[in-house]
């Protein structure tokens, strides 16, 4: 995620942010205007955002003062200019009391606001510290303009104050919410990292006028749609701007890509990523003694293999234990100048691709945009993303939110950074409730009736897929290896081999498992007629848009290689061929270890998946069948057109 989030408390946490975080992450000196530490720290002042300013007579863009700051997250939720409309009534006659609560907006409350740190993709932030001045006003003003688009969607659509006892009744805010923005330049490890802190406050104002308290746990849980949006705007507004496109790479092995600017070199990444270097060899130590941990008796104390919720935990650990001091913030010129002459003598690229950096981005981005077509189908991308939340959720069992988010991640694979008509998300979750979801909400409270907070699941049966993990075996001894697979016994230490010089083993990662989930589904869906009834997909020009270029299908081979691929049986369900390919690639996505016989197995699985749905389907009502078999409106299923390609741009094929 790009998007992190945490609350702020009145008190000591608020005093951090107002020593470390407002000045750029430095030391702010004691005595010192806030103003006059941020010149000496060379960022800018702070600013304010959000339509809630309007209630409080501030106006968007205006400077944030230590004052406003003090009044509004650490004196428990005042006015931002308390102090002057205290003054104000005092000067009319009222107590101080009366003057007091004047500037109060509702209640006290401990915690006063949510800090979101909102960092775009190391590529763009990367253009942003190597290219000219023009270069960085552009990602700048892209950079604001997704934090400002998300910031509207929470007021729009998230954002909720609870009122009534134990807080059965929501409201959103009418006016809006009222945040501070403050602009940092770089990560604790001196790397260029352009991110904001949105410090948002967590009052609002309701209808009736009265002040009350957001509910952060919405904002908890919304994190992850919230940086899938900002994500997708910041890429989008950068490579229409700049005439860039976006490729998924791989971060970590066995989860999914992340959408990067084509043609800056992967090892300018590693060269910003010191950080996650050192946590990386930090969790394999910690991984090795999870594994080989034994209580007094000899017994192991955990399962003998890292399950994805362990190594979540471990990777927190690792996060801590290696994170280093803060360092003296500079100037933005200085730091750029400091930037380049590092990454030309460390990184391992050359001085001449990093002075023309942009312009290798932009030939990158005319060979991608004229070989991948950016074709959306409305009515695939709901298969897509319904059967990949299905199952990366445990049990199968999610909310709205979870497919807005993976519709965000797929629009921003299919479109390869360009811009998208507002509201295509929403209209692909629709399609996917109405086609592809049971509702299995079975409302307690209040709060499960609302929109929002309604459970689904798939109509489809994928119990059947590789299971998550299988019982433990015995614990590794001192010379024997961790086993292989969670259900085999330990193997034994090559001689000379030290703990920690083997693999660790782990469960196979869930998004491994939705990636050929949603392949397999979308291939019975475009063979099954009764599945949706009426409707023909353009599987191929989806699959070329949804996929990464090293997943299309291959050439024909050369006469001494046509054993290489299985051939695909007379009816298959599935297109052997395909993800043959799917299985043979190790370099852009996860790869993906199938043999053909276990894609003929998925096959037998989900065919008979598909006999039992429509047997089920069949002993239900007519009103209930129709519903089920609903196809997605003719409306829905619009091609993406982009706009016409501005200079320099290079060519875009779309439809």
């Amino acid at each position: 995620m790009t998007v992190d989030i945490r609350v702020i408390r009145a008190g000591q946490m608020y005093r951090y942010y107002l020593r470390e975080t407002v000045v750029g992450d430095g030391r702010r000196p004691a005595r010192t205007p806030l103003r006059a530490a941020q010149e000496q720290a060379g960022v800018p002042a702070g600013r304010w955002m959000g339509r809630g300013l309007a209630v409080l007579g501030l106006a968007p863009g205006g400077e944030v003062t230590e004052a406003q700051l003090r009044n509004l997250f650490g004196e428990r939720g005042r006015h931002p200019d308390a102090g002057r409309i205290e003054a104000g009534r005092l000067a009319a006659g009222d107590s101080p009391r009366q003057a007091f609560k004047a500037g109060a907006l509702g209640r006290r409350v401990t915690v006063t606001g949510v800090d979101s740190v909102f960092r775009p993709q190391p590529t763009i932030y990367l253009l942003w510290a190597f290219g000219d001045e023009e270069t960085r006003r552009v990602i700048e003003a892209a950079h604001e303009y997704a934090i400002e688009r998300v910031l509207e969607w929470i007021e729009d659509e998230v954002a909720v104050i609870r009122y009534g006892k134990d807080g059965i009744y929501r409201v959103r805010p009418p006016g809006g919410l009222v945040a501070a923005r403050f602009r940092h330049y770089e990560a604790r490890s001196g790397r260029p990292l352009l991110h904001d802190h949105l410090l948002l406050s967590v009052k609002g104002q309701r209808l009736d006028g009265k002040w009350g308290s957001i509910h952060t746990t919405a904002l908890y849980e919304n994190t992850v749609a919230a940086s899938a949006l900002y994500n997708e705007l910041v890429a989008a507004e950068v490579c229409e701007a700049l005439g860039l496109a976006t490729e998924p790479r791989t971060v970590t092995l066995g989860r999914r890509p992340v959408m990067e600017i084509a043609g800056v070199p992967h090892e300018l990444i590693r060269w910003t990523s010191r950080r996650s270097a050192q946590i990386a060899t930090c969790l394999t130590e910690l991984e090795h003694e999870y594994v080989t941990a034994v209580d007094d008796d000899g017994d192991p104390l955990f399962l003998p293999v890292v399950s994805e919720r362990a190594r979540a935990k471990l990777n927190q650990i690792a996060a801590r234990k290696t994170r280093p001091h803060k360092q003296k913030t500079q100037p933005l010129a200085q730091l750029r100048e400091r930037w380049k002459a590092s990454a030309i003598l460390t990184s391992g690229v050359t001085a001449d691709v990093i002075a023309s950096l942009l312009e290798h981005a932009r030939a990158a981005a005319a060979a991608t945009r004229a070989r991948v077509a950016a074709v959306l189908d409305v009515a695939l991308a709901a298969v897509d993303i319904t059967a990949t939340v299905f199952v990366m959720n445990d049990g199968g069992r999610f909310h709205r939110r979870h497919l807005l988010a993976e519709a965000r991640r797929h629009l921003a694979l299919v479109l390869r950074g360009r811009r998208r008509d507002p509201g295509l998300d929403d209209q692909i979750v629709t399609a996917a409730i109405s086609t592809h979801c049971l509702d299995i909400t079975e409302p307690k409270t209040i709060r499960g009736l609302e929109a929002g907070y309604r459970l689904y699941t798939a109509r489809w049966a994928l119990s059947d897929l590789p299971a998550r993990r299988r019982p433990p075996g015995p614990a590794p001894g001192q010379n024997r290896l961790p086993p292989a697979d969670p259900g085999e016994p330990a193997g034994p230490r090559a001689p000379g081999q030290d703990a920690g010089e083997w693999e660790i083993p782990r469960v196979p990662l869930q998004y491994e498992r939705a990636l050929l989930a949603s392949t397999v589904i979308r291939e019975q869906l475009r063979t099954t007629t009764t599945a949706v009834r009426g409707r023909a997909y353009d599987v191929v020009a989806h699959q070329q848009a949804a996929m990464p270029e090293q997943l299309f299908a291959p050439e024909p081979a050369a006469p001494e290689h046509d054993d290489q691929e299985p051939e695909a049986a007379p009816g298959e369900a599935i297109d052997m061929t395909a993800l043959g390919a799917l299985r043979d690639s190790r370099t852009d996505v996860e790869a993906l270890d199938i043999t053909a016989d276990r894609l003929r197995h998925l096959q037998d699985v989900f065919t008979k998946a598909g006999e039992a749905a429509r047997t089920r389907a069949a002993r239900r009502t007519a009103s209930d069948d129709a519903d089920m078999a609903h196809p997605v409106g003719q409306d829905d299923q619009q091609a993406h057109r982009p706009q016409q390609p501005g200079p320099r741009r290079g060519r875009e094929a779309g439809r």
